[in-house]
């Protein structure tokens, strides 16, 4: 009797929680998945129609160049994962004065508007009057129409995506290295490891687990971009053929042509792609990720 007490006040407490996770996660999730098999009527409702919706999305060129887009844009972000790593590495110097004015200072992209950020990286990456072109034409270099070219709109928005999260990883491996204990590496000293051998040995080994959780992190993040898209790419540009993301189509399908059920497809292949990515990083960490 007292075992059933303590088992109804235990639900009794997570009720709240167990709710508002029902209502506002997993009930979308339901609907969005329905709303897939579905074609929206002109006049609102909606009509059954299988797997259409996926067969027209896997075979149109605008949804794999999206794809293609979204995963290269993330693979440029995870490459700022090791700078994130080399900034906290020299934030954890010993006795270093001005620790936290750095943290703020790294940090603040991460808590900046993304209306602020999209608007000030657009005009430094402006073609005609941007800094970014003027510092370059001062060494003699003649900078391209960076976001109003396909061919390179993707990096700039690539560049401004590793801006906005190195602040952030920059803190989670801090957070790491100051959870590694200080004797290994007087342990380490002892026996005539030098730095070098230190941080290979002793450092990225025993920050393997932050250096996953940061990973898995930014690949979730980076596929799900939007507003750097939004807000530096003009709607008529042509840039946007080569910078259009998964979502950025799901935001066209769904809310410019009025093609819900398209657009819950769209939704639904993202939720697919990320978790079979994050499935594949929580079976590849076995191999590489070392507990102390």
């Amino acid at each position: 009797m007292h075992s059933t007490r303590e088992w109804a006040w235990g639900y009794l407490l997570i009720a709240p929680m167990a709710l508002g996770l029902a209502v506002f996660y997993l009930w979308p999730i339901v609907q969005t998945i329905y709303l897939s098999f579905t074609e929206s009527g002109v006049f609102g409702g909606h009509t059954w129609v299988g797997t259409a919706n996926f067969t027209e999305l896997l075979g149109d060129e605008e949804t794999l160049g999206a794809l293609g887009n979204t995963l290269l844009y993330a693979v440029l972000v995870l490459a700022g994962v090791p700078l994130a790593m080399v900034i906290a590495a020299l934030l954890n110097v010993p006795g270093l004065r001005g620790l936290g004015l750095y943290r703020t200072l790294y940090f603040l992209p991460v808590v900046t508007m993304p209306a602020a950020v999209g608007l000030t990286w657009r005009y430094l990456f402006n073609g005609d009057f941007g800094a970014i072109n003027y510092l370059l034409s001062k060494v003699g270099i003649d900078g391209p129409y960076w976001v109003g070219d396909p061919d390179f709109a993707i990096y700039a928005i690539a560049v401004v995506g590793v801006w906005s999260t190195v602040g952030y990883n920059a803190v989670l491996f801090l957070a790491g290295l100051q959870g590694i204990p200080r004797p290994y590496y007087e342990a380490a000293s002892i026996d005539g490891a030098g730095r070098l051998r230190q941080f290979f040995h002793i450092t990225l080994p025993l920050l393997t687990p932050t250096t996953f959780f940061v990973i898995v992190i930014t690949m979730i993040n980076a596929l799900q971009v939007f507003d750097l898209v939004f807000l530096m790419i003009d709607l008529k540009s042509p840039a946007l053929s080569g910078s259009r993301t998964i979502v950025y189509l799901f935001f066209e399908k769904g809310f410019v042509y009025n093609q819900r059920g398209l657009a819950a497809a769209i939704a639904v292949l993202l939720l697919g792609l990320i978790l079979v990515l994050t499935a594949i990083q929580f079976r590849l960490q076995k191999r590489w990720v070392h507990h102390e």
